[in-house]
């Protein structure tokens, strides 16, 4: 959805990293400046957002054309890089990194931000080194409005919650739907749904119950498909009410 660079503050020399994101190109000057003032709003939100599992956001602004959100410059590389057969992080690693995943949207949602697009691209990882940072709180809203104009859904489908999918009022719960199907997926190296069309993978996605881990691997503990497939319940009250609950669990 945009270009990452390596910059440099100029106040403090300091590196940091600077998404920039074009704003949408078709929209009247009445609806861009609702959309840059929307984009503002929730980059304010995710510069409050100080944790240490949760990429810092220095800034934010635009030129007119493009948005920009200044974020803390994070080592390591994203979670999509484990997410295929042979390049699995272990059992404990995944449960670790879930449970601080979980405690983090905690955080976040006691805040009011919801992040509606948690999924293994948008969170680092050095496992030497112990890093977990959820990226990119404040820039899902960014290009919501132009997609729900022309019917589409913001998120990415495999990930997504059937709500969310529906196009429905949201909270965090479906950030946790999310994060269950990343666990699903980083531990067994699949997606929890597939389908060789769009159509079919949101048919999947509102009405099909999600696997069980252990159908893939078996050797995976009980309690842990449970943890999986209680975050991927349909219904959002069946769910974990908060990420604490699941890091809880995890």
């Amino acid at each position: 959805m945009g270009t990452v660079y390596a910059a440099r503050d100029p106040a403090t020399g300091g590196k940091l990293a600077l998404k920039v994101v074009d704003l949408p190109h078709n929209a009247d000057a009445d609806e861009l400046d609702a959309h840059r003032e929307r984009f503002l709003r929730e980059a304010e939100a995710a510069r409050r957002l100080q944790h240490p599992d949760i990429t810092a956001v220095f800034d934010a602004g635009d030129d007119g054309r493009r948005a920009w959100l200044a974020m803390e410059l994070v080592a390591g590389r994203d979670l999509g890089t484990h997410t295929a057969a042979g390049e699995l992080l272990s059992v404990s690693q995944v449960v670790q990194i879930g449970a601080r995943i979980a405690r983090a949207l905690a955080f976040a949602h006691r805040q009011g931000v919801v992040h509606r697009d948690i999924k293994p691209a948008n969170v680092m990882v050095d496992p030497d080194r112990g890093v977990v940072k959820i990226s990119d709180f404040g820039i899902a809203h960014l290009i919501d409005t132009a997609r729900t104009r022309t019917g589409l859904v913001l998120g990415t489908p495999s990930y997504m919650a059937p709500e969310q999918m529906a196009g429905r009022r949201i909270d965090g719960r479906a950030d946790l739907y999310s994060l269950g199907a990343m666990l699903f997926q980083l531990l067994t190296g699949r997606l929890p749904f597939e389908a060789p069309t769009m159509g079919g993978l949101l048919a999947a996605v509102a009405q099909d119950p999600a696997p069980d881990i252990r159908s893939l691997r078996p050797e995976l503990p009980e309690a842990l498909a449970q943890v999986v497939a209680l975050a991927m319940e349909k219904r959002p009250e069946l769910r974990y009410a908060n990420g604490d609950q699941m890091a809880h669990d995890l």
